[in-house]
């Protein structure tokens, strides 16, 4: 049953989370709302305290500790924040007759083509030489200008057509187009003209939010589909909204936190950066970043820190990679093994295993673990579906689950399927949110 509350609340989430920065700020002014406190202003924790520790504004960890001891293991929920987008480079504003231009990176798996004539926003921040940081976000408000990618005209696209789709969008021509200037009406009639438009643009930028072109170098800016999430289908029982990957997923997991009842085993929702290019740098799952945040709460628990301790906490606990599933598509079905896809409205979905062509890079979860989680949700009346990506030899794809199983742990996929994945806008169901907040709060109980 879709749980109507929480899905206005998930689309106000995704509406201020356009970047992994936005999300973790709203996740950690959640978890302070609900009791949970920076692990670095206490210096003891007892059974029943909350703490989060955070990772250059882009990983969060909140444990909820439980009164066993913690080297039995924890329950933990996983997910990532981040989603594809398009970044901007250090150097990136240039004009070009009369057109100026933010040059970008594409960030993670995207079809570029889908990125072109569609309105655009910039969020993130500029840290200035003085010490300061600038919060950007332009052309979500009403009267905020957007931005754009432009594309050839189908009359003069006939060599553009014939490429393949993966090459008739260079990555180097999905550069945004933020202003212009009039072209000077005769030679010599504007000695100025020459960048004129760029540093008009420069002027206005710094009018309105004090940065220079240099600052560019300290920024981190990413390009995001403009526009609010939205109802979709006549029955309002879909919603279509930009990085429902992974985020229907880190928001659903997060709330269940928030929710739960301390118990005896510690609970954790961790929610990472950088796994749509594959987990990497200081605040992705293959760093150390959770181990580091999981020793400093041990070094607060009565017993004290010891390196055996975090590896039995880590080794003996059971987790949910809660991270999206490809929804079944009917109008590309021959992609699919119909009795092993998830379909829109049939629940949190149960990936088994993941990697692509032979399982390669997968994390295989264990029948014993997978049974216990039946037997909860059934349990809970929790709508689940068991699936895989795709078929075996069409492609396929990775999650954080491999990283948390190199500890050893029991490790799941569990997610919410996704039409259009990896798009500037995707698709879910209502009522599998609904169901994946109930799933992982069932799971925090076991």
């Amino acid at each position: 049953m879709v749980n109507e509350s929480l899905i206005n609340d998930y689309k106000a989430f995704l509406d201020n989370g356009k970047t992994e920065r936005e999300c973790a700020a709203q996740i950690i002014a959640s978890a302070e709302k609900a009791g949970f406190k920076d692990i670095y202003k206490t210096d003891a924790l007892k059974a029943g305290d909350k703490v989060y520790v955070q990772k250059m504004h882009k990983a969060v960890a909140l444990f909820v500790v439980g009164s066993d001891d913690i080297a039995d293991g924890m329950n933990i929920l996983g997910a990532h924040i981040d989603s594809p987008r398009l970044d901007v480079k250090q150097n990136p504003l240039y004009e070009k007759d009369f057109v100026v231009y933010l040059n970008t990176h594409y960030y993670g798996g995207i079809k570029k083509y889908q990125w072109v004539t569609m309105p655009l926003a910039i969020h993130g921040v500029v840290c200035k030489k003085d010490g300061t940081t600038v919060q950007v976000s332009v052309g979500e408000k009403a009267d905020d200008p957007v931005f754009v990618i432009s594309d050839i005209l189908p009359h003069l696209a006939q060599k553009q057509m014939k490429e393949n789709a993966a090459d008739f969008i260079p990555g180097e021509n999905l550069d945004l187009i933020v202003g212009s200037e009039n072209p000077p009406k005769g030679e010599g009639d504007d000695k100025d003209a020459k960048d004129k438009a760029k540093k008009n643009i420069l002027s206005l930028i710094e009018k309105s939010y004090g940065i220079k072109e240099e600052d560019f170098g300290s920024a981190e800016l990413e390009i995001v589909p403009a526009g609010s999430a939205r109802d979709c289908g006549f029955d309002r029982s879909l919603i279509l909204a930009y990085g429902q990957d992974d985020r229907s997923c880190a928001y659903t997991s997060a709330r269940a936190l928030f929710e739960c009842k301390p118990g005896k085993r510690t609970n954790v929702c961790l929610c990472v950066d950088k796994e749509e290019i594959g987990s990497v740098g200081a605040t992705g799952m293959a760093s150390h970043f959770f181990e580091n945040a999981l020793a400093e709460v041990i070094a607060r628990l009565p017993q004290g820190y010891s390196d055996l301790t975090l590896r039995r906490a880590l080794a003996n606990s059971n987790m949910l990679s809660s991270d999206v599933n490809a929804a079944y598509d009917p109008m590309n079905s021959d992609l699919f093994d119909r009795q092993n896809a998830s379909f829109l409205g049939g629940g949190i979905v149960f990936n088994k295993y993941t990697g692509s062509r032979g399982k390669s890079g997968a994390s295989d979860a264990n029948p014993e673990f997978i049974v216990r989680l039946r037997n909860l949700l059934d349990e809970n009346k929790v709508s689940y579906q068991m699936a895989e990506l795709g078929r075996v030899d069409q492609g396929g794809g990775g999650t954080i689950a491999y990283l948390a199983a190199k500890y050893g742990m029991n490790v799941l996929d569990a997610g919410v399927a996704v039409l259009s994945m990896h798009a500037p806008w995707e698709l879910t169901s209502k009522e599998d949110v609904s169901q994946a907040f109930n799933a992982y709060k069932a799971f925090l109980t076991l």
